[in-house]
């Protein structure tokens, strides 16, 4: 990059806060009207930028990297995922490729948490009865759901996000089980008191609840097979807080539907933005649009990384932040 300040392209609207520090130290061009961009105009903004900064709804693709511009030295993505970017295609060509983790792990925690609250306590039904003017009164079995103390969670992922959903799931006197590709430290599964499984389909068979935090790539893509699904005991509950792609979605409604498994609690689709139409017909399905990390601090924060990676790029320092393919 020049020392002049480099051009830097935002795919989405940004927080307000964000965007006006941009606009003070790069050169930036905004998206106003928050439109998705097409292939096209991600081909376009590559061609004449020296800094992308997309989201996870762009799929920057070998191909559409391959038409990039001289210039483009950096793409720093406003998320943590990285699996809509072909980073292996990016380093080829020179391109480095930056991310924003650790800043959505409380926040996405919490959601969890509140899933895990809501599927089996049934709280979207029994809003739902209010708003439907369908309430007729207390009475001894009206709306009953399960306690969680004393169930048994099953993690999926035992990152920060899992660590942080396991402290949460003990404050509500659940049992933690997790399964993950590495043993925690001692020490850290003695503070969250989690039972390791090498296994997750010998896990999935005993669990209560199963919460994902695993990153999409293609070896965890339909992670969550029918096979596996199958596997969980019928009184159980699935949450997915992670992506859509790890769950295989039409199993799911098809056990869903003949009480195979018990209720889910859904922030993410396998086809985002598209919500298959039969999950939204049913009352044991708790369904959020992929809001797990939406507050107003965690996108700041995100922004703040995000202008942290751009700056050290322009200054030729180390990038904090930095993404290689042998990480995914």
């Amino acid at each position: 990059m020049s020392r002049t300040k480099p051009t830097v392209v935002l795919t989405r609207k940004l927080p307000d806060p964000i965007e006006t520090r941009m606009m003070e130290l790069f050169d930036v061009r905004l998206n106003v009207d928050d439109h998705q961009f097409t292939q096209d105009e991600l081909i376009a903004a590559i061609a004449e930028c020296d800094v992308l900064v997309p989201t996870l709804r762009d799929e920057i693709s070998a191909d559409v990297l391959a038409k990039a511009g001289p210039r483009l030295k950096l793409i720093a993505n406003f998320g943590n995922g990285v699996d809509h970017i072909d980073v292996a295609a990016a380093q080829s060509q020179g391109i480095v490729v930056t991310n924003t983790p650790d800043v959505l792990t409380e926040d996405t925690a919490d959601m969890t948490m509140a899933m895990i609250v809501a599927v089996p306590r049934r709280l979207v039904e029994g809003a739902k009865m209010i708003q439907d003017d369908t309430f007729e009164g207390w009475t001894p079995t009206h709306m009953l759901g399960h306690r969680l103390a004393g169930k048994r969670l099953g993690i999926i992922g035992m990152g920060r996000i899992g660590t942080a959903v396991a402290r949460r799931a003990r404050g509500f006197g659940m049992t933690v089980h997790y399964h993950n590709r590495r043993r925690l430290q001692p020490e850290l599964e003695a503070e969250v008191e989690a039972t390791y499984w090498e296994s997750l389909d010998q896990m999935l068979a005993r669990m209560d609840i199963v919460t994902i935090h695993c990153p999409h790539t293609p070896a965890t893509f339909h992670l969550l097979s029918e096979r596996r699904l199958k596997l969980m005991k019928p009184t159980a509950y699935l949450i997915n807080m992670a992506r859509g792609e790890l769950v295989d979605e039409k199993a799911l409604i098809r056990l869903l539907k003949d009480g195979s498994i018990a209720g889910a609690g859904l922030d993410v689709f396998e086809h985002e933005p598209a919500v298959n139409p039969k999950l939204r017909g049913m009352k044991n399905v708790v369904l959020l649009p992929h809001m797990g990390s939406a507050t107003i601090e965690g996108r700041i924060n995100m922004g703040e990384k995000v202008i942290i990676n751009i700056r050290a790029s322009a200054d030729g320092h180390a990038l904090p932040d930095r993404v290689l393919p042998q990480r995914l």
